[in-house]
């Protein structure tokens, strides 16, 4: 914070009003850790910045100079903006002020430095922002350093920095190299509306209906009112809470009610504005006992802090989580059983070294990729091959197929031509029933009932109570942590659904994070954070759980996963296999280094300072309307309040999936919202892939089941080039030309060791046509049923096409169990080359290809 933050306080206590009262105290609240690889308690700094002044400062008003003043936002040490004085109508301004910001060292602290221009009447012009990395100044140090804004005009800007280490006080943070959850504390906030006969007026006063309003930004409630007397519709409590990082320096901000007077017996009351809005810096406070900070002629503010120390709630860690390690183990106990099985192994393979992990990974495609689905895993479980397999990925419309069949707990273990049954009857059933008056209320009633619970609807939300119309005959109460059910003896696959969390204002490409969910956790891939999945959709804050909500019903998710309405103009142009750049250079501001004097010497993880010039109005608002989302699912954010690390830009586990403009901008990444925004991933790239790619996981063979529309080898292009530019292993998936004019049944592609062995099944009517089963030639009377139309992407199958004939949903599901079942000599080969690769791991002899076309 800086100096001029606290000179509204220093006047405050010089005035010496007798009906306000400040004492200062500092309190703390511990979290205790059990952790045995417990990092070393990180020093805390005291960094101090001087805005010297600038030379050459451009001109912003066509009349006179810029009317200057430098804005400074270090968001990891404050959430609130300081800012120096304006200095009107000067070229080469001079300010020498001087602010105060407490760091933690381990946190990667940028701060940005904004040049503004003061206007009266419109908002003022943010000219420029120069984002300086503080890890560039050692402790102990003085530095003087003048950026060069524009070296043409000799354009300047003058800072001097001094970090210096605060002795005798340390901090504890729990990490994983990305994130850092810092320590917490929590301040009571109370009331005291006691009527209170003024001593000079001799009059009554009473607060009977009136509000206080209490403001403390960064914290997780950020705004908390207090309304007193029994005159309130809702009468509130007369004290409230605030949870904020311990070191972040914030104030209370306070906003008093106007006190109603009452003369004597005489019913007209006069009101009067005896306190206005107060500050107070929180770290001005004494909070070890109830300390009053300010006191009116009819109340009394007091603030004073609760312990309760506890861990963490959210997990931070790139390792699987235990229930899913626990999986693993009794799975291939499975899968071994099932390989001897299928391959016609002589001896048992070691469960522990010799078992290949097997993933079935999915693609987007509505109620075609459903029914395609069905088909495909009805044909490896025919083969055997399904209980080979430890992990089940899907997205979009296969979330549908998944959610169906892990309704029962046992599902692979019966034969799958039960649910095929079922679900056909909802294909063929026409969807009409969706929109009658008794669904239509139902629709309210549960929609009202999720507000109150305390979720944020959506149009999303609609939908997934549609998809439940649509897909069951009667309420579907289940959610995703009782699919814990069907694995928590190795009894079926795993299932995996995927999302992606976007930002306003960016198109996917620009800006895109994979979210995975399990019935054991939810998580986001880059920042190696998870949530139980019972606790996804409740609100939290630095880690800490701060209120539960109630699990969504699978079929909100289901809404989510296949969220058909949050394309944007901007993925179309990307899907089209267009490039972006062209709006870019109209609409993304210009970024460029910045070169200091004199140059600090720099260590890796240090990020160069950036400088960045905004675009204009317009070009905002045709960046809002080419990334606008017509609709995104909303879900409370549960990384809200962590921090990035110093050195999270070198931890391979976030660089894997390190894939956005904002990657390298932590205080813009670090922004994170109350809420997570997340959409369908086939608007980015239809594939499911990403959590099998996870080297925790450990993935031998992906048998890539793809049902998309249109070209059936985009996906699998796109997804193949986002792995080379991320250095993901992933087997190189070229084609010939012959082979993308006509595609078979089946591909395999494998490479080197570290990538696993890719089986691919395009969504083809190949040999089908003539064989309805493998070597079982049609008869000519069965030819007909050999024509499955699934290049068009328009009717019978497209992907908009809710309502199937009869007939047509069995052609599709027959086609694509064939597929499986006429390439079930790849399928083996695959399987048998990771058990062999397995062995050679094992033995460590140098890998050697196998013949797999």
């Amino acid at each position: 914070m800086g100096s001029s933050a606290y000179s509204p306080l220093d006047q405050f206590i010089q005035a010496n009003n007798p009906r306000r009262k400040i004492e200062i105290r500092k309190g703390n609240r511990g979290r205790p850790r059990s952790t045995e690889d417990e990092p070393e308690i990180p020093q805390l700094c005291w960094l101090t910045v001087k805005i010297i002044g600038m030379r050459n400062l451009r001109k912003a008003d066509l009349l006179s100079q810029t009317d200057c003043y430098v804005r400074l936002w270090l968001p990891t040490a404050s959430r609130q903006e300081v800012r120096t004085r304006t200095v009107s109508n000067c070229r080469n301004p001079v300010w020498n002020e001087t602010f105060h910001f407490m760091i933690q060292s381990e946190v990667k602290n940028v701060l940005e430095l904004t040049v503004c221009d003061e206007d009266t009447i419109t908002p003022d012009d943010q000219l420029l922002t120069v984002r300086f990395d503080v890890a560039k100044i050692q402790p102990g140090e003085k530095v003087r350093l003048s950026f060069e804004l524009n070296p043409e005009n000799q354009e300047e800007l003058e800072v001097e920095f001094l970090l210096d280490n605060i002795p005798g006080v340390s901090e504890k943070i729990v990490t994983n190299g990305v994130l850092v959850s810092r320590e917490v504390s929590c301040v009571e906030v109370q009331v005291d509306d006691t009527k209170m006969r003024s001593p000079y007026t001799r009059e009554a006063i009473d607060l009977n209906g009136r509000n206080f309003t209490f403001i403390m930004k960064g914290s997780y409630e950020e705004t908390q009112n207090i309304s007193m007397g029994p005159s309130c519709s809702q009468r509130g409590s007369d004290s409230t809470m605030f949870h904020y990082i311990k070191y972040s320096q914030p104030n209370l901000d306070v906003m008093l009610p106007k006190e109603c007077l009452y003369c004597g017996h005489d019913a007209n009351r006069r009101e009067k504005d005896i306190n206005g809005p107060l500050s107070v810096p929180l770290n001005s406070l004494d909070l070890g006992k109830k300390r009053t900070v300010v006191r009116g002629a009819s109340y009394e503010v007091s603030v004073k802090e609760e312990d309760g120390s506890k861990n963490l709630d959210l997990r931070l860690g790139f390792e699987l989580c235990a229930e899913e390690k626990d999986f693993i183990c009794k799975r291939k106990k499975v899968v071994a059983a099932a390989l001897k099985n299928v391959l016609q192994l002589d001896e048992d393979l070691q469960e522990d070294e010799q078992v290949p992990v097997v993933a079935v990974m999915t693609t987007a495609g509505g109620v075609r990729s459903m029914t395609s689905m069905f088909g495909s895993l009805l044909a490896l479980q025919e083969l055997g091959v399904l209980d080979c397999i430890s992990y089940i990925s899907g997205l979009s419309a296969t979330t549908w197929t998944m959610a169906k069949l892990y309704e029962d707990a046992n599902w692979s273990q019966k034969d799958l031509r039960g649910p095929i049954d079922d679900i056909r009857k909802y294909v063929i059933k026409s969807k009409l029933h969706c929109f009658s008056t008794d669904h239509l209320k139902y629709y309210e009633k549960e929609l009202c009932e999720r507000k109150l619970e305390g979720h944020k609807l959506s149009f999303t939300d609609l939908w997934g109570l549609f998809i439940d119309s649509m897909l069951h005959s009667e309420e579907n109460t289940h959610k995703l942590s009782d699919q814990q059910l069907a694995v928590n003896q190795g009894q079926n696959p795993l299932p995996i659904y995927l999302s992606l969390n976007v930002r306003d204002k960016f198109s996917t490409l620009d800006f895109k994070e994979w979210v995975e969910f399990t019935p054991y956790e939810v998580g986001a891939l880059k920042y190696g954070a998870f949530v139980r999945s019972e606790d996804f959709g409740s609100e939290f804050f630095m880690g800490h759980l701060m209120k539960k909500i109630p699990e969504s019903r699978i079929c909100f998710l289901e809404g989510t996963w296949s969220n058909i309405f949050s394309q944007s103009f901007m993925d179309i142009v990307y899907l089209s296999g267009h490039s972006e750049d062209f709006w870019h250079r109209w609409t993304r501001g210009t970024e460029d280094d910045v070169e200091e004097h004199p140059a600090l010497p720099t260590r890796p993880h240090e990020q160069t300072t950036r400088l960045s010039l905004p675009k204009g109005y317009l070009s905002n608002a045709l960046r809002e309307m080419m990334t606008g989302r017509p609709a995104v699912s909303y879900y409370h954010n549960f990384i809200k309040g962590l921090q990035l690390h110093n050195k999270y830009l070198e931890n391979e586990s976030f660089c894997m999936w390190k894939d956005t403009v904002l990657d390298s901008s932590p205080n813009q990444l670090n922004a994170m919202g109350d809420y997570l925004k997340l959409v369908d991933t086939a608007f980015f790239i239809n594939t499911s892939c990403p959590p099998f790619l996870r080297p925790e996981r450990k993935v031998d063979v992906i048998l890539h089941l793809n049902y998309s529309g249109g070209s059936q080898t985009l996906p699998l292009d796109l997804f193949s080039e986002y792995c080379l530019e991320q250095g993901i292993p992933f087997p190189c998936t070229e084609l010939s030309r012959e082979d993308r004019e006509h595609l078979k049944e089946c591909y395999v592609f494998q490479d080197s060791l570290e990538a696993p062995v890719l089986v691919y099944f395009p969504l083809v009517c190949d040999t089908f046509r003539r064989y309805k089963a493998p070597n079982v030639e049609r008869s000519p009377t069965d030819m007909e049923q050999g024509r499955v139309d699934v290049s068009n992407i328009f009717a019978p199958y497209g992907t908009g096409q809710l309502t199937y004939t009869e007939g047509n949903f069995n052609k599709l599901l027959n086609l694509c169990n064939y597929n499986i079942l006429n390439n079930k000599h790849l399928i083996l080969r695959a399987l048998k080359t990771a058990v062999e690769r397995k062995k050679r791991f094992k033995n460590c002899s140098p890998p050697q290809s196998s013949d797999l076309s």
